[in-house]
C-alpha cells in the first residue's frame, strides 16, 4: 500500500513538473515572438556588419518572418495545449469531474501571467537584448517546425483564395515599400531633442526622403532671375560681365533666351584670357563654352542628383514639355533642399522674409513654400504651387490686388504690393499669432 501511494505521489510530482516545464517553454516562445518582431533592424544590421554572429542570425530570422512566426506559434500552441491536457488529467485524478473547472482556472491564470504577459513585457522592454539571447535556439526551432508551418501557410492561403483574397505580388511589393518608407519617416520623427543639432539632423533626414517626391521646377532659379550673356556682344564685354557676376556658370544666348547655345564657366574663360595674354577681344566664346544640358522640369530631385553624379556636372537648364526654357538648376539647389540654405561670399543679397513686431512675416511673393515650412516650421501645402504667391492665386482663383486679404489653411495673407501680373510682397500671419489675438495691421 505504501508503495502505491509513493508511486501516486511520484506521478503527481512528475506531472506538475512537466506542466511547469511546458509553461516555461510557452514563455520562451511568447517572449521570442515579441522580441524578434520588436527588435531594431537597423541596430541588428549595424551589429552584424561589425561581426556580431547573433545579430546576423536575428537578421536572417527577420527576413523569414512568415516561417519565424509560423514556427513560434506552432510551438507555443503545442506546449500550451499539452500543458492544459496534463493539468486537466491530474486535476480529474485528484478532484474528480470538478477537477476540469479547477484545471481551467489555474492553467488560465498561470499561462496568462507567466507564459504571456510576463515574458512579452520583458521582451518589449528589452527587445534587442532578448532577441540576441534567444536567436540561436529560435533558429533551431524554425528549422524543426518550418516544414509544418509552411504546410499550414499553404492551407491558409488556399482558404483565403477560396474566400476571394487573391494574392497580388506587385501590389504587395508596393505596399511593403510604402510601409518601409512610413516606418523610416516615423523613426525620423521620433529622433527628437531640444538642441539645435538634433533638430537640424531631423530636418535633413526628412529632406532626403522627399527628394524622390520633388521636381526640379520646385527648386530651380526661374528664367526671370537667370543671369545670361549675349553671345553676339564683343568678347571683352562678355568677360567683364562674367567677372562682375557672382556665378561661375552662365548660359550664353543669341537673340532671345530661348536660343541658348552653351554654358560659359568662369574658370575656363579666365584660363582662355590668361592664355591670350590678357587680350579677350579675339576669344571664341563658343569654343570655350560647354554644351548646354537640358533637363525636363518634371525630373525628380533624386534622379537629377544621380544624373549630376553620372555626368559629373553641376548645372543644367530646365525646359517644360514644349521645350520652352524655364530656368536653371544646380547641384547646390538640390543640396540646399537637404541641408538648408548655403550662403557664401558670392551670393547676391536678396529681399528675404522679415518678421514683424506683431509676429507676422513680410515676404516676397516668389518665396518658396518649402523654405517657409522648413525654416518657420509651418505646414503650408506645396502640391499645387511652388511659391507663396502662386499658392494665393491657386486658392483664390484670381489675380489679387494690393490690399486684398485671404485666409487659407489657418494662415492670413494680405497682399501688400503687386507688380503687373505678379504678387510682389505679402504679409503672412501664421495660426499661432492669430490664436493669440494679435492680428496684423495694414502697412
Amino acid at each position: 500500500m505504501e508503495e502505491f501511494f509513493l508511486d501516486v505521489d511520484l506521478e503527481i510530482w512528475l506531472t506538475i513538473g512537466a506542466v511547469l516545464a511546458l509553461i516555461a517553454l510557452s514563455a520562451f516562445f511568447s517572449g521570442s515572438e515579441t522580441a524578434l518582431t520588436a527588435v531594431s533592424r537597423p541596430r541588428m544590421h549595424h551589429l552584424a556588419r561589425k561581426g556580431n554572429a547573433r545579430a546576423g542570425v536575428v537578421r536572417r530570422l527577420s527576413d523569414r518572418k512568415e516561417d519565424l512566426l509560423g514556427a513560434l506559434l506552432l510551438g507555443n500552441n503545442l506546449v500550451n495545449i499539452l500543458a492544459a491536457s496534463l493539468a486537466t488529467s491530474l486535476a480529474i485524478k485528484l478532484f474528480g469531474e470538478t477537477g476540469v473547472v479547477y484545471a481551467t482556472g489555474v492553467m488560465t491564470l498561470l499561462i496568462l501571467v507567466f507564459a504571456e504577459v510576463l515574458p512579452k513585457t520583458f521582451a518589449i522592454n528589452h527587445p534587442d537584448k532578448s532577441a540576441l539571447a534567444v536567436a540561436p535556439i529560435v533558429r533551431l526551432v524554425v528549422a524543426v517546425f518550418s516544414p509544418i508551418a509552411k504546410a499550414v501557410q499553404k492551407v491558409v492561403r488556399a482558404v483565403l483564395y477560396l474566400l476571394g483574397d487573391k494574392p497580388n505580388a506587385a501590389l504587395r511589393r508596393e505596399t511593403l515599400d510604402e510601409e518601409r518608407e512610413e516606418a523610416l519617416r516615423g523613426a525620423i520623427e521620433l529622433h527628437h531633442g531640444t538642441d539645435a543639432e538634433t533638430e537640424s539632423e531631423r530636418k535633413m533626414l526628412k529632406s532626403i526622403l522627399e527628394l524622390a517626391d520633388l521636381e526640379v521646377e520646385e527648386v530651380m532659379t526661374h528664367r526671370r532671375n537667370v543671369v545670361m550673356v549675349d553671345g553676339d556682344r564683343p568678347s571683352e564685354e562678355i568677360v567683364a560681365e562674367v567677372l562682375a557676376s557672382p556665378y561661375t556658370r552662365i548660359p550664353i544666348m543669341r537673340d532671345t533666351q530661348e536660343n541658348i547655345v552653351g554654358v560659359l564657366h568662369a574658370k575656363a574663360l579666365l584660363r582662355a584670357v590668361h592664355a591670350a595674354g590678357g587680350d579677350a577681344s579675339h576669344l571664341d566664346l563658343q569654343e570655350i563654352a560647354s554644351p548646354a544640358w537640358f533637363v525636363p522640369e518634371s525630373t525628380t530631385l533624386l534622379d537629377q542628383l544621380q544624373a549630376f553624379r553620372r555626368r559629373r556636372e553641376h548645372f543644367a537648364l530646365v525646359v517644360d514639355e514644349y521645350g520652352v526654357f524655364m530656368g536653371v538648376v544646380s547641384l547646390e539647389d538640390i543640396l540646399e533642399e537637404i541641408v538648408g540654405d548655403i550662403a557664401d561670399e558670392h551670393d547676391l543679397p536678396l529681399a528675404g522674409v522679415r518678421m514683424q513686431p506683431d509676429g507676422s512675416y513680410v515676404a516676397p511673393g516668389v518665396t518658396a513654400i518649402r523654405d517657409l515650412n522648413r525654416e518657420l516650421d509651418w505646414d503650408l501645402p506645396d502640391d499645387d504651387a511652388t511659391t507663396v504667391g502662386g499658392l494665393i492665386m491657386h486658392e483664390a482663383r484670381l489675380l489679387p490686388d494690393a490690399g486684398q486679404t485671404f485666409e487659407f489653411y489657418g494662415y492670413r495673407f494680405r497682399i501688400l504690393r503687386r507688380v503687373r501680373n505678379q504678387i510682389a510682397q505679402i504679409r503672412i500671419t501664421p495660426p499661432s499669432r492669430r490664436r493669440g489675438g494679435q492680428e496684423s495691421g495694414d502697412d
